[in-house]
């Protein structure tokens, strides 16, 4: 007697499910449990990998925290190896998190297979819409050093100071603003207006624009920069950091308002082409724009396409480290008396007691004669953001080993072979640690750079090393000490918020800020906010040669509390009690 055919189809179909579930299982075990079994890692689960405890050491901290910071606790509880498997596939590839800086240096120094360091992970991908498709972050190789050279003239110190007039103009707006609210009573966000000034400061240096962004009514701004922070916002709501297809609506809009940035980047381009030829035979400053297009005959489609999209990367990159750099410093002198005296005492032998206190004065200090000297000469300032930048670096970088490419990196428990993966180079890991910068590893102390002895310089990365360092490095060191120079000695700092901090201690991520900023004549408060989302958090957020992995989120998610005194004209003795205050 036959067997019934409802039957047979039944049975090759249940043999069917069960010789691929069997090859599927087979597939998933041997990527969970083999591929990866000789990279240090901490228990993996064969379906979530590392993505549950991922998630529970995430829920240890503020929830809107860098997660750079749960990686960081996951490798303090494996012991603290050279590197560690993060394994949160299928949300991103196994990522080998780098935490010992001569590692990360055999991953960014040029070799015989990889002359410019080895090669960007496709983690860029997702702010597509924000950096546009030929942005510099996506180049490879030849292609990325080609136009890399195009804008390395715009980048260079000797041609960045002659930037420095507009720069310090635009701080001028900043500093009125400030007055402003120290006068008017109102509370208002420090780091908001601080990313304002560094949004202006970028976008009239890349182009030559005035961006507009820093009028106090978000409604006056420029369209420009309007759709910018739109465009940003939708990467500082996305926590979670999903897929485009379970977030089909947020990805269609980035694309929409990337495509208006996109439009108006063109048409200021094209507008000011003969404008800036004409400019390089002038003494006038010229921009980073002007010098890319100095050897350009005919502005084709793709050159206009490949520029529109540096300057969207310049844009988005280079005013978030400076923003983030500004408003951490002034934090650490909020709590941290001696530092802000010794910030003090240089800018007055630099400056002059008579100059310090006025902006204006400051400003015809820093453009006279001897200006680079000046700017050069403030050590210990940059001292102090050297730390900062230590201690809360803004980003990190992720490189790819494809398959069978034969990346090893030798380490004191031995050669590793990072073949198909992710590397996260986690600065801040290595920025903290022990073996190089001691018992101090935690705490602010920018005396540590002043010491003739120093460190390795690979253990200092918040700019990347490398052939694919971050172009924009002393733009920001230049921005940073001309903005501290103009605000240090007018304002006292002090912090104030639910949470009391020691002088010189930890910060803390459990409390919400408040800054209060107090002339001699009248009282103000300012919530300072030191931002625990800010998209530069949108991981690139410097001129990184490409933006760490994932993108949402400071490297630390804590909002601390300043309070701010507008120091008026005193006696030499009365000017110290109230520095000492």
């Amino acid at each position: 007697m036959g067997v019934p055919a409802f039957v047979s189809v039944k049975a090759i179909l249940v043999t069917s499910v069960l010789v691929a579930g069997a090859y599927l299982y087979n597939k998933l075990y041997y990527r969970r449990f083999r591929q990866n079994a000789h990279l240090p890692q901490l228990p993996s689960s064969l379906l979530w990998g590392h993505l549950l405890l991922f998630h529970k050491f995430t829920k240890q901290g503020a929830p809107d925290r860098h997660p750079g910071n749960p990686a960081a606790e996951m490798h303090e509880k494996l012991g603290r190896p050279p590197i560690m498997l993060l394994d949160n596939w299928p949300i991103v590839p196994p990522m080998v998190i780098v935490a010992n800086h001569e590692v990360a240096e055999q991953i960014s120094r040029p070799s015989a297979d990889f002359p410019y360091s080895a090669m960007k992970s496709p983690s860029v991908d997702r702010i597509v819409d924000l950096i546009g498709p030929n942005s510099i972050l996506f180049k490879q190789n030849e292609r990325w050093k080609a136009v890399r050279k195009r804008f390395n003239p715009g980048f260079a110190p000797q041609h960045l100071m002659t930037l420095l007039p507009v720069i310090l103009e635009k701080a001028q707006t900043y500093v009125k603003i400030l007055d402003h609210f120290a006068e008017s009573g109102e509370s208002f966000a420090l780091d908001q207006h601080t990313t304002n000034l560094t949004f202006d400061i970028i976008g009239i240096v890349t182009m030559g624009e005035d961006m507009n962004a820093q009028h106090v009514d978000p409604t006056q701004q420029g369209e420009l920069i309007k759709r910018f922070k739109e465009l940003i916002k939708t990467y500082a709501d996305d926590k979670l950091q999903l897929p485009w297809w379970l977030m089909p609506r947020t990805h269609l809009r980035r694309r929409q308002i990337g495509r208006q940035i996109t439009e108006r980047l063109k048409a200021i381009i094209s507008r000011n082409f003969e404008t800036t030829k004409a400019e390089l035979n002038t003494g006038r400053p010229r921009s980073i724009l002007a010098l890319s297009l100095q050897d350009v005959e005919k502005l084709t489609p793709d050159i206009l396409a490949e520029t529109c999209d540096q300057l969207k990367t310049f844009l988005f990159a280079g005013h978030d480290t400076t923003s983030s750099l500004i408003c951490w410093t002034v934090y650490e002198l909020s709590r941290t008396p001696h530092v802000l005296k010794a910030v003090r005492d240089e800018l007055e032998r630099l400056l002059g007691y008579e100059t310090i206190q006025d902006p204006a004065a400051i400003q015809q200090k820093l453009l006279g004669p001897g200006c680079d000297e000046i700017i050069h000469q403030m050590t210990y300032i940059s001292a102090v953001l050297k730390e900062v930048l230590r201690v809360y670096a803004p980003a990190g970088s992720i490189r790819m080993a494809k398959p069978n490419t034969g990346v090893v990196v030798s380490t004191s428990q031995g050669e590793y072979n990072l073949d198909g993966n992710w590397i996260y180079l986690n600065q801040y890991i290595m920025h903290r640690d022990r073996a190089v910068y001691g018992d101090t590893a935690d705490d602010f102390v920018p005396e540590r750079w002043l010491e003739s002895d120093g460190f390795p310089p690979s253990a200092w990365r918040p700019f990347e090393r490398g052939p694919r360092n971050c172009i924009g490095l002393e733009l920001a060191n230049i921005e940073a000490r001309a903005i501290i120079a103009l605000i240090a000695h007018r304002y006292a700092f002090e912090k104030v918020g639910i949470v009391q901090l020691p002088v010189m201690g930890k910060p803390s991520s459990k409390f919400v800020p408040k800054l209060k900023l107090f002339s001699h004549v009248t009282t103000c408060k300012a919530l300072f906010v030191c931002s625990s989302v800010k998209p530069g958090l949108l991981a690139g957020s410097n001129f990184h040669a490409e933006p760490s992995y994932p993108i949402s989120g400071h490297n630390t998610t804590s909002d601390w509390a300043i309070k701010f005194y507008l120091l008026a004209r005193k006696s030499p003795a009365s000017r110290v009690a109230s520095t000492a205050r």
